[in-house]
């Protein structure tokens, strides 16, 4: 019994030694590389197309329009159709209407989000950090984030900043150039 647990032992070692074996097994593992990279980038794209479809569902209730439900994004904005999808996870504008906890950003495409800000959400103006109460409606934003399942933008950074006319008007001062048309 012995002699035939050492040969297969021998025969073992020469499977594991082997070079179609080495390949193989990369084989397999570039396979699941590529099956994991593949699957982060459906969950990326089902996660971005969800919030466009929860914004365009939830748009009334958001805005306070009351009854009406499920609006249909791809009516809104510039691309218009099915290839429209907000961006999720941020805006950057000018803030419209304010109802803490929610304001209401208008950005440069007159596209108006619903952002949450939440008891840990840090507001600053410039490097100072602000209150909530401190906002004002006309002050410009930019705003970092997560959507959540109802198409609201949960603030993580909100950073009031000079408006872009103000930064144009110092560039203009800073180079002695005509600003950009």
């Amino acid at each position: 019994m012995h002699k035939y647990m050492k040969n297969i032992q021998e025969k073992l070692k020469k499977v594991f030694e082997s070079k179609i074996l080495v390949g193989v097994l990369y084989g397999i593992a570039i396979v699941i590389v590529l099956g994991l990279v593949f699957c982060g980038g459906v969950s990326v794209g089902f996660h971005k197309a969800s919030f466009g479809r929860n914004l365009g569902d939830n748009y009334y209730k958001n805005f306070g329009m009351g009854g009406r439900e499920g609006g249909k994004m791809g009516e809104i904005g510039k691309n218009g159709g099915m290839g429209f999808f907000p961006n999720a996870h941020g805006v950057n504008g000018k803030i419209i209407k304010i109802e803490l906890p929610m304001i209401i950003v208008a950005d440069k495409d007159n596209i108006e989000k619903v952002v949450l800000i939440k008891e840990d959400t840090k507001i600053q103006r410039m490097r100072e950090e602000i209150k909530n109460t401190d906002l004002k409606i006309d002050d410009f934003v930019v705003i970092v984030g997560s959507p959540n399942s109802t198409g609201q933008i949960e603030a993580k950074l909100v950073r009031l900043m000079p408006a872009p006319e103000v930064l144009k008007d110092n560039n203009k001062i800073i180079s002695n150039e005509q600003p950009i048309q």
